[in-house]
């Protein structure tokens, strides 16, 4: 056997195999002894079919087989073996004259090969690193929110501005009907209501979906649509009212405090305020870190410039699904793929450069981590070691999860290692102006 390699260009590149009777012959001859001894055809006895029969009917399949096995490995060690950092999977050349009955072969792969390329973690314009504070306007609703949670809940005959409505949102047009309770005072302007202020149980009340409250989100979740169909919704709901009811805010006393923390950590209500604010911004703390991963992934993207083997991963993109795909599919394909595939190489190329590398015993470490998480949510705080290697064991045993896992710890050790090697602009604000000035 010989394998020979011709460069086309930097990020192309054909390997020739030639493969000759005596690479495979003697595994062929095996197969077919072998065959001989166990074939049961009709006239025979089993054993002593004649050598010509069974080379006759399956001699070809056998050798075709054992050709294909033996390209297959060659071509993998090739690739091994020289270190080519390939993309996507070597493409065989169709041969028109391609013939099975000889006895040497040739065959032709198209590789596309990885660019070489640096990355530079010091650009021209530094990325923006946020630190997301919580406000008093927020520590002053949580606390409302708090004394509300645990107030004591009473009925009123009609509904009040402050009161609680309980009802049926119906629209048979958008499949709407879904029962809700929403404070009057969220409903959006002084039209909407003054339509609530006074209604009685039993009342129907309609209601425009459009501006209905002040904050959309509450549309998608009283309602029950989508994010985008809330978006532009704009149709008439009847609103049938079933229930009213009043909170009467609980007191900032020792009480509240020591339900909400058993430890007896909160004795005043400035001591509360620091316990909510440490929790607010330990969550805006993770997603100004994923703000800053997207952030960092895109500047990189962006600034790393390189070549890619475009043309062969189109023809790749359009062979490599169950299903063909034209030209102009594999296009659209690469496209969308594109950004995805630079960052890969990029975010490669960073570990390997800095060593950063993913033991799977951290990887188990991490899956214990998530799962005592999900446990403690349901009470169980104190779960046996035992049992959380058990569960992380199953967990990882399944691909697609432990796949994900991978993921999410890859992308912790870049945004560690990130923010240990890039500068970057810091900027403090609220959770309100970082949503909108990050999200528009």
């Amino acid at each position: 056997m010989n394998i020979t390699r011709e460069n086309i260009d930097a990020l192309n590149a054909v390997v020739k195999v030639d493969i000759v009777a005596e690479d495979y012959q003697p595994k062929v001859d095996k197969l077919l002894t072998d065959y001989r001894k166990k074939a049961d055809i009709p006239g025979f006895r089993k054993g002593h079919v004649p050598m010509g029969m069974i080379k006759k009917q399956y001699g070809q399949s056998i050798m075709v087989d054992e050709v294909n096995k033996l390209l297959q490995d060659s071509l993998n060690k090739y690739i091994t073996e020289e270190k080519l950092d390939i993309l996507g999977n070597p493409l065989p050349r169709v041969q028109d004259d391609f013939n099975w009955d000889a006895a040497e072969f040739s065959f032709e792969f198209e590789l596309g090969l990885a660019p070489q390329f640096d990355v530079d973690l010091s650009p021209k314009k530094k990325v923006t690193q946020y630190n997301i504070v919580a406000t008093e306007d927020l520590l002053d609703e949580e606390v409302k929110n708090i004394q509300n949670r645990y107030g004591k809940m009473s009925s009123l005959e009609e509904a009040i501005e402050h009161g609680n409505v309980t009802g049926t949102f119906v629209n048979e047009e958008k499949e709407i009907n879904k029962k809700a309770t929403f404070l009057v005072n969220d409903l959006k302007g002084k039209k909407n209501e003054k339509k609530v202020i006074g209604a009685k149980v039993g009342d129907v009340i309609e209601l425009g979906t459009k501006k209905l409250f002040e904050d959309n989100n509450k549309l998608v979740h009283i309602l029950g649509v989508t994010e985008e169909v809330a978006k532009d919704l704009d149709v008439t709901v009847t609103f049938t009212v079933e229930e009213i009811t009043k909170t009467e805010p609980a007191d900032l006393d020792q009480e509240l405090f020591d339900k909400l923390f058993p430890d007896g950590s909160v004795k005043t209500v400035s001591e509360l305020r620091t316990k909510i604010k440490e929790d607010a911004e330990k969550q805006f703390a993770q997603q100004g870190d994923q703000q800053l991963l997207n952030a960092v992934t895109e500047n990189l993207v962006e600034n790393t410039k390189f070549d890619l083997p475009a043309d062969f991963l189109k023809k790749w993109l359009a062979q490599a699904g169950e299903k063909p795909l034209t030209e102009e599919e594999a296009a659209a394909e690469f496209e969308k793929s594109e950004k995805g595939l630079r960052y890969q190489l990029i975010e490669g190329k960073i570990m390997k450069d800095n060593d950063i590398k993913l033991e799977y015993a951290e990887l188990v470490d991490y899956a214990k981590g998530f799962i005592r998480t999900q446990m403690a949510q349901f009470g169980n705080m104190n779960p046996e070691e035992k049992e959380l290697d058990d569960i992380a064991g199953r967990i990882l045993q399944n691909q697609e999860e432990a796949q994900k896992l991978q993921s999410q710890l890859i992308s912790q050790k870049l945004l560690s290692f990130y923010k240990e090697n890039m500068k970057f602009k810091t900027k403090e604000l609220s959770y309100e102006d970082f949503v909108k000035e990050v999200y528009k």
